[in-house]
């Protein structure tokens, strides 16, 4: 295992735009906050999703796109740096009327609703690419 210390700095509290990209609102606040690290958790409502499924074997994320609206019944994820941008590497669990619920890493989804708390920290997080896994993880110095 690799890790390290980090200290937070800043939190926010926010509130995405009807109609925006859910994970795009928190690169947004990323880019406007200068975020090079931080965790968040969210809640609400979207109008559609795409989520992905990372096929361990075949090292690649696969697509399933949805045009229904869910609850976001849970939304956790971190802000990095990958390739010199913000990513929110973002993962929920979005629920149907009828109590069904499906799950993975949110690429996309456009708000209906949402609120977000983010947490920064000072010490950044970037992501590189590991070989064995095939996906880019943070890059982390042993403690």
């Amino acid at each position: 295992m690799e890790y390290r210390e980090v200290e937070p700095t800043r939190e926010f509290v926010c509130g995405l735009s009807h109609g925006a990209d859910w994970r795009g609102e928190l690169e947004t606040l990323a880019t406007e906050e200068t975020l090079d690290a931080a965790f968040f958790v969210a809640l609400g409502a979207v109008q559609d999703a795409t989520i992905f499924f990372y096929d361990q074997d075949r090292q690649e994320y696969d697509a399933v796109e949805f045009d229904e609206p869910f609850e976001v019944a849970s939304c956790v994820g971190n802000i990095a740096t990958l390739e010199g941008e913000p990513f929110a590497h973002t993962h929920a669990v979005l629920s149907r009327p009828d109590g069904t619920a499906i799950a993975g890493h949110l690429d996309a989804g456009t708000v209906f609703a949402g609120e977000a708390w983010v947490r920064a920290f000072e010490e950044p997080l970037v992501r590189e690419h590991d070989a064995v896994t095939d996906l880019d993880l943070w890059s982390l110095d042993a403690t």
